[in-house]
């Protein structure tokens, strides 16, 4: 099978302003990934939005403001990606990692990827559990540097290198 790409948070609640956890360097990663997905998909690559739906209870706003909760616009698709949802791609998640309560194993595991490109926001947090869970599945996974950012320079820095040289990830 061909590659799948994880878009990882790439969500209004991130990327638009007004937001709580709204972030203006975020949206530098919107061509890049725009032209991620247009070669991808063209050479036949699969693409899942991963993306946080939180309960308005959420345990996580202990540690984090209040974001992305159901019902609001915040979990939805920037609409500059929005092109690549098919009614069927996106994964609801309420934790780091993409894996964790969600279908996305069983998705991996049904589409037999030879590689797992993860794109998206935030290097140190989403992006860094949701790779480690994929590497600890077995999955080749590719993290293009320009496709992935975070609100601090130092810990993006730092989850690239962890990325690549502890869990085994590709950083192109």
């Amino acid at each position: 099978m061909a590659n799948v790409v994880l878009v990882i948070d790439m969500v209004r609640g991130f990327l638009e302003p007004g937001h709580n956890l709204y972030c203006a360097g975020y949206r530098a990663l919107i061509p890049n990934i725009q032209s991620l997905l247009a070669r991808e998909t063209g050479e036949g690559a699969a693409v899942l939005f991963v993306s946080d739906h939180h309960e308005p209870d959420d345990l996580e706003f202990r540690i984090f403001p209040v974001h992305c909760v159901k019902g609001t616009e915040e979990p939805e698709v920037i609409p500059e990606l929005a092109g690549y949802l098919t009614g069927d791609n996106l994964v609801a998640k309420n934790r780091y990692s993409g894996f964790f309560n969600t279908d996305l194993a069983q998705r991996l595991e049904s589409l037999r990827p030879d590689k797992v490109i993860i794109c998206g926001v935030c290097t140190d947090i989403c992006v860094l559990h949701t790779t480690s869970d994929a590497r600890n599945r077995d999955y080749a996974v590719e993290v293009p540097a320009d496709c992935v950012a975070t609100f601090d320079s130092d810990a993006h820095s730092w989850a690239l290198g962890h990325l690549e040289k502890i869990l085994g990830a590709q950083v192109v």
